[in-house]
């Protein structure tokens, strides 16, 4: 019987470097750069490079690479010890090789890409030199990718790609797209489509408007609405095969959605220490915030929150590397994707309480980590997709009762326990 909440020593060092470095050496980016994702930006690199470097010499970039792409290959349980650190810092994934979408990306173009592709793009990528962008939301069709209007017709040797995507990440510093589009009108709706590759200066790629979050400046990396206008694409620009863009896309995705929750933890510890620190600095009439019992609860409330979360999140990696396929854990990520932006947003809200004025002001982050939340409920599907998911496979699981009455209806189980037991009653 194997069953151990510690962590391996050599690892713990590793993680005791890392929450040092992204406290001392990586948060303070934030002030002084306008985003991670600028890589034709001198100063972001001037600063960020060196910082890459010493991760590199760590042994700890691009871990969720193996070690054919560059990467230690480390497993999940590994990867949300680390990520969980990483999660207090917008440039800490980007220091670390690491960052969405391009980690996806790159394991796109790793499983689909040509020998070419793999070395004019997916090189450059892990090297952090460009960044991606992935393109599958339109304006219209929200989440559901049955809905998806955007065409790639077939014109002799090439594709010919017409649409419109919405919220497409990076997509100001992108040098190429990952991107879905119909290519079989007429066939099932989950072999309709296919994915490509188009490249940031294709003819006829045109940005309509770069998106931003609310209450963000116009600056920094946006969520692009982009559209495409006659786009000719070549035949190896296909990812895939035709009309497996859903396989494509999941390559992708599960890995994703555990690492956006991985990251979440970090974000909520982050919001907790803050809280804690004001409770106990805060001076009021009768001693200090942290002497109030609703204070205390609120406290409480989010460690437990927390800690509840934390725990699902490691289990549901535990199984991941159990299992080594992402459809068999299906259910638990769908209950980790469901859980994140309450945990979050609770825990950043009670932040704000206790800080008062100052926790609304933009002198605190906590307005940017409460849309982080809110962010966190639509990405990689929205919260309510995965609730259905996550309950469908639990029902799915249960044998409906044989009788009128439930299992467990007491007159029933009085009986046979009596009749087990006539003798001796």
């Amino acid at each position: 019987m194997a069953w151990d909440f510690e962590t391996d020593p050599p690892f713990q060092q590793q993680l005791d470097w890392v929450d040092a470095f992204v406290r001392e050496e990586v948060e303070p980016l934030e002030h002084v750069l306008v985003s991670p994702y600028a890589v034709q930006d001198p100063l972001r690199n001037k600063l960020v490079k060196p910082l890459q470097q010493r991760v590199k010499e760590r042994g700890l970039w691009a871990c969720h690479l193996g070690h054919g792409l560059g990467g230690p290959g480390y497993g999940q349980v590994k990867l949300a010890l680390l990520n969980e650190i990483l999660g207090r810092s917008s440039f800490a994934p980007t220091v670390f090789g690491c960052q969405a979408p391009d980690s996806g990306n790159a394991e796109i173009l790793a499983h689909y890409g040509t020998e070419e592709q793999k070395r004019t793009l997916l090189a450059p990528l892990l090297a952090n030199d460009i960044v991606s962008s992935f393109a599958m939301t339109e304006p219209h069709g929200g989440s559901d990718p049955t809905l998806i209007r955007t065409t790639a017709e077939r014109d002799g040797d090439a594709w010919v790609l017409n649409g419109q995507k919405w919220f497409a990440s990076t997509s100001n510093y992108a040098s190429f797209f990952i991107t879905v589009a119909v290519t079989d009108p007429d066939a099932a709706p989950h072999r309709r489509l296919s994915a490509f590759i188009v490249p940031a200066d294709a003819p006829g790629l045109r940005h309509i408007r770069d998106v931003h979050l609310a209450g963000r400046k116009p600056q920094g990396h946006a969520h692009g609405y982009i559209g495409f206008e006659n786009v000719r694409l070549q035949a190896d620009q296909m990812l895939g095969e035709r009309g497996n863009a859903f396989e494509v896309a999941q390559t992708r995705l599960g890995g994703g959605r555990i690492h956006h929750a991985m990251r979440t933890i970090g974000e909520a510890r982050k919001a907790l220490d803050m809280m804690l620190e004001r409770a106990v600095s805060r001076r009021s009439r009768r001693g200090s915030l942290a002497d109030k019992q609703l204070v205390q609860a609120m406290v409480a409330d989010s460690w437990i929150q927390l800690e509840q979360f934390r725990l699902l999140v490691l289990r549901t990696a535990w199984l991941i590397d159990k299992h080594n396929d992402y459809k068999k854990v299906r259910k638990d990520i769908s209950a980790v994707k469901a859980a994140m932006p309450r945990v979050l947003h609770d825990i950043v809200s009670r932040a704000i309480q206790v800080h008062g004025s100052l926790g609304v002001s933009n002198e605190m982050p906590f307005l940017d980590q409460l849309l982080a939340s809110y962010v966190m409920g639509l990405a990689d599907g929205p919260t309510e997709v995965h609730q259905v998911t996550l309950a469908k496979e639990l029902l799915a699981a249960v044998k409906p009762a044989d009788e009128s009455f439930p299992s467990q209806h007491l007159p029933a189980l009085r009986r046979k326990a009596q009749e087990r037991y006539r003798e001796v009653l």
